[in-house]
């Protein structure tokens, strides 16, 4: 009897000491799940040199002001709304211009000092056309934060088919104004003078790949 109740009392002794640790560990792990979760925002849309265009939708985030958080989507000439401040004009402007503009804007009337962030939570689609002697003809869409090249889209058109005259590309592109113009790219020479000679593409460029006579 003396050895059971020895046997129950260092078990029982054993259980007393471990069952601390358990809501400590569950303690532990729910802080480190909702700092992964408080940090998932910041990471999002954190490609500081990109260039907002229109239709991006954005968050501006301001610390310690939760009033003043918003979600607004740029518009076609590249002007925010905001609280407080009004209109932003954000054209031609990286994400990090973005936020020294916004914070520029509240330090002066409103706000001192303050933390400003924004965060690109929905790119704008940009894309261009590839038609002719490509493998997969059909729409090429940018890559959300970068831009793209004659080179590369063919690339994404699932490269040169067989049947392509590599000299004869023709680059359609529609200015502002309206007017169409059409030039004719040898794409045998910028494969030969290398990525820096590619040429950089616009949204809605068209591109047609030529075939050879055979």
């Amino acid at each position: 009897m003396n050895l059971r109740m020895s046997l129950l009392s260092h078990a029982c002794f054993l259980l007393a000491i471990n069952l601390p640790f358990i809501p400590l560990f569950a303690a532990t792990e729910g802080k480190e799940v909702a700092a992964a979760s408080e940090e998932a925002p910041r990471a999002e849309g954190r490609k500081i040199g990109y260039i907002l265009q229109p239709q991006d939708l954005i968050r501006v985030q301001i610390l310690r002001e939760e009033d003043l958080n918003r979600e607004v989507r740029v518009s076609q000439e590249l002007t925010v709304a905001l609280p407080l401040i009004g209109i932003v004009d954000l054209k031609g402007k990286t994400v990090r211009q973005a936020e020294e503009e916004i914070r520029n804007a509240y330090d002066k009337d409103f706000l001192v000092n303050p933390q400003v962030n924004v965060f690109v939570i929905e790119y704008w689609k940009r894309f261009v056309k590839v038609f002719g002697a490509v493998n997969s003809p059909g729409v090429v869409v940018f890559p959300a934060e970068e831009g793209l090249t004659l080179l590369g889209a063919i690339s994404r058109a699932g490269g040169f088919s067989r049947l392509a005259d590599n000299k004869k590309v023709i680059l359609t592109r529609t200015g502002p104004d309206g007017r169409t113009e059409t030039s004719s790219i040898n794409a045998d020479d910028l494969l030969k003078r290398g990525t820096g000679e590619d040429v950089p593409l616009l949204p809605d460029d068209i591109i047609n790949v030529g075939e050879r006579i055979l």
